[in-house]
């Protein structure tokens, strides 16, 4: 019974059982050698799922070594953030105030990266959030950035 749960708490953590935007890796640099495989900071994209035109580019640091080769390693908790309009913004639907665009685990179970939409109706803006978050403890590191929505497209909220 343990495994299934195991099994489910990994598919949650990679985004694997929710409709959240799936990584498309950009790139990467090595910043520790080891034999068995180099610690990285690697950037990937993210089509915001909800919001054609917009990606956000989350860099962050991924554990190498055997453990990390094999997801049992425990990522760092930093992570940078910039989304950008990289298209024509068009809305699936409505959005809700806050929602989780993306998350993916770092660590076998315990410790997860979060991209967090926001919407500030005010300023027709969409404001994107990245932070990492433990069963127990989670981090205060996060980033933040901003895409404002031509004004002639208001965001629908629901």
């Amino acid at each position: 019974m343990r495994g299934v749960f195991a099994v489910l708490g990994m598919m949650a953590g990679s985004g694997a059982l929710s409709g959240l935007a799936h990584a498309e890796e950009i790139a990467s640099v090595s910043t520790n050698f080891r034999m068995t495989g180099s610690d990285k900071v690697v950037i990937e994209a993210y089509d915001d799922p909800l919001v054609e035109g917009i990606t956000c580019y989350v860099s962050r640091a991924r554990t190498g070594g055997i453990k990390g080769s094999l997801g049992m390693a425990e990522d760092p908790p930093e992570a940078s953030i910039a989304c950008r309009q990289v298209g024509t913004i068009a809305f699936k639907g409505p959005l809700k105030a806050q929602e989780d665009v993306f998350s993916e685990r770092m660590s076998i179970l315990f410790k997860t990266l979060h991209v967090v939409r926001a919407v500030d109706r005010k300023r027709n803006t969409l404001v994107y959030l990245t932070y990492s978050d433990r069963i127990v403890s989670g981090s205060p590191q996060n980033a933040v950035t901003a895409v404002p929505v031509p004004a002639a497209t208001p965001i629908p909220t629901r």
